[in-house]
């Protein structure tokens, strides 16, 4: 195996002989030879579309697939298998479609066929990250191919709640396609940040899904604490998951808890409503075998951040969507018109005990883009009057490094005069900080999941427009960004088409830069390492 789509790749070059995150060789190559076939789907697709032939049923499931090799999404061989199957079958359906003949030569991946599962694992070793040689290719195939997997993510997430657009998937089949070519550096990066232009368009239409189907976030109190009654703990970001287990559990006297990136909906108006949401429970995703075996009940992962899974309470955690891990439970796909049958987790919590409390107290959250919206004037004046000197963006991911209490010294030694706007789990090094307010205004505005740093964007921009302001860069805007996995690189990318500059990236770079795109990336858009806290803040300060 090849790997080093993570922050957390083996001494930030890649992971060999098992990932970082826990994911097996077999399992990695696995994903690798998904990629590929999702490449073969994409060469015939994009024929198909030549010939006038749309199929968004192969963009939905491309985006899926995708999805599935996200880091910490998917560890079940099988279920990776039968993504594989699946992907062969879509991709000869398309050949048939597109017209062309069996003597025409294509890209190798959509030519390969498999008649024994056996033949998947012997495939899957010539197709990995380092079949593609020149380093700085490789490079910009992968940052492409991360980027891909991220937008992809919110994408499917959209879909779920009904809403869709056949340009994204019509992208990301022009991308795939694109990494079977020889094209030149400038074509390469043109494509990449064509995709963060895409990523802005994926987490927009995934605002509108969730804001449409349940509300516009609220500032609302965040209880931390637990109540006497049995619990199901919800971990992830699919919100249509969140809906159907609060309808499933209400009466039933079993208290529901979100969990890691989940914690944003006890902000939407929609759940608020249920007496048995009770409020977050615990912290980031890395912390979950501690705080898992502490809740006492069933947990539920609905997406991506699962990491491998504890004995203690490997018995009672569920997986579902597109998530897997061998030996847990799975709760299959809703079926047309129908809701996901959560009645197993439901027996199960009944028979438990109810959560170890482990903190007392609140948090506030709910700061998306339509709650500081309706605070812009009071926000401006603030500003103007200089009782806000600088907004820190300091959103994405969260992980294990000891070196991520970087984010934590800077939110605790940034001046009182200043605004933290996060998004995404990386807010939890520093939510529960007491950092005060100004003038009503809370110091951490939290905007929600990653996917919602696209509110971070409709901020800054709203800001630029009602300060008459030319470039976002003249902004008293600052970004200080933690990434983990490839939903933080499309964040990544949708902020380099929005043309922002000097974008600290920690807490190191990602490990598949090669020096020459880091220098492309340095030059055009000055992307900078994470420094030491202290020096970091006087240069954010000052606007460097």
């Amino acid at each position: 195996m090849f790997c080093y789509q993570c922050q957390e790749t083996i001494k930030n070059t890649g992971c060999t002989k098992g990932g970082a995150c826990g994911k097996k060789e077999q399992t990695a190559n696995l994903q690798d030879l998904l990629i590929y076939v999702l490449k073969g789907i994409a060469v015939y697709a994009q024929k198909a579309k030549e010939n006038g032939i749309k199929d968004s049923g192969a963009g939905l499931f491309t985006a899926r697939a995708l999805f599935a090799t996200i880091t910490n999404a998917n560890f079940d061989d099988q279920r990776i298998i039968s993504l594989i199957q699946e992907g062969l079958f879509i991709r000869d359906q398309l050949k048939e479609k597109s017209g062309v003949s069996a003597d025409q030569t294509l890209y190798d991946a959509a030519l390969w066929h498999a008649d024994e599962v056996s033949e998947f694992y012997d495939k899957a070793k010539e197709v990995g990250v380092l079949s593609t040689e020149n380093e700085d290719v490789r490079s910009l195939r992968e940052l492409l191919i991360y980027g891909l997997k991220g937008l992809a993510a919110y994408t499917e997430h959209a879909a779920v709640l009904g809403f869709e657009k056949q340009e994204i998937y019509e992208f990301i089949m022009e991308a795939l396609v694109s990494t079977t070519k020889n094209l030149s550096v400038d074509e390469m990066v043109a494509l990449v940040l064509k995709a963060g232009k895409v990523a802005v368009s994926a987490m927009a239409i995934l605002d509108e899904a969730n804001t449409k189907t349940y509300g516009n976030p609220e500032i609302t109190k965040i209880n931390l604490g637990v109540r006497g009654n049995p619990g199901i703990l919800i971990s992830g970001h699919d919100l249509k998951d969140m809906e159907e287990l609060l309808k499933q559990t209400q009466g039933s006297g079993v208290d529901v808890y979100t969990h890691g990136e989940m914690l944003p909906a006890n902000s939407y108006p929609a759940f608020k409503k249920y007496e048995h949401f009770v409020g977050n429970y615990g912290n980031a995703w890395w912390q979950q075998n501690k705080e898992f075996t502490a809740f006492n009940g069933p947990i539920l992962m609905t997406t991506n951040c699962i990491i491998p899974v504890g004995d203690s309470y490997k018995n009672r955690i569920f997986t579902t969507g597109l998530t897997g891990y061998p030996g847990v439970k799975h709760i299959p796909d809703r079926r047309s018109g129908q809701q996901k049958d959560f009645s197993e987790i439901i027996a199960l919590a009944k028979t438990c005990q109810p959560p170890q409390e482990l903190e007392k107290g609140e948090i506030i959250g709910g700061f998306a883009h339509n709650q500081v919206l309706a605070l812009a004037e009071k926000i401006v004046e603030a500003v103007k009057s200089g009782a806000i000197k600088r907004f820190i963006v300091m959103a994405g991911c969260d992980g294990r490094h000891s070196t991520r209490n970087y984010f934590t010294e800077v939110a605790k030694n940034l001046p009182k005069d200043t605004i933290i706007l996060t998004a995404g789990c990386a807010k939890y090094r520093y939510n529960k900080l007491n950092l005060g307010d100004i003038g009503g205004i809370p110091r951490v505005l939290d905007a929600g999941q990653c996917n919602d740093c696209y509110s971070l964007v409709v901020i800054a921009l709203k800001l630029k427009e009602v300060f008459e302001l030319d470039d976002i860069n003249e902004l008293p805007i600052s970004f200080d960004i933690a990434w983990y996995e490839q939903k933080a690189v499309a964040v990544l990318l949708a902020l380099l088409h929005l043309n922002v500059k000097g974008i600290r990236l920690g807490p190191t770079l990602p490990a598949f830069l090669s020096p020459n795109v880091v220098k492309v990336l340095v030059e055009k858009f000055e992307i900078k390492p994470i420094g030491e806290a202290k020096d970091d803040i006087e240069a954010m300060l000052a606007g460097v």
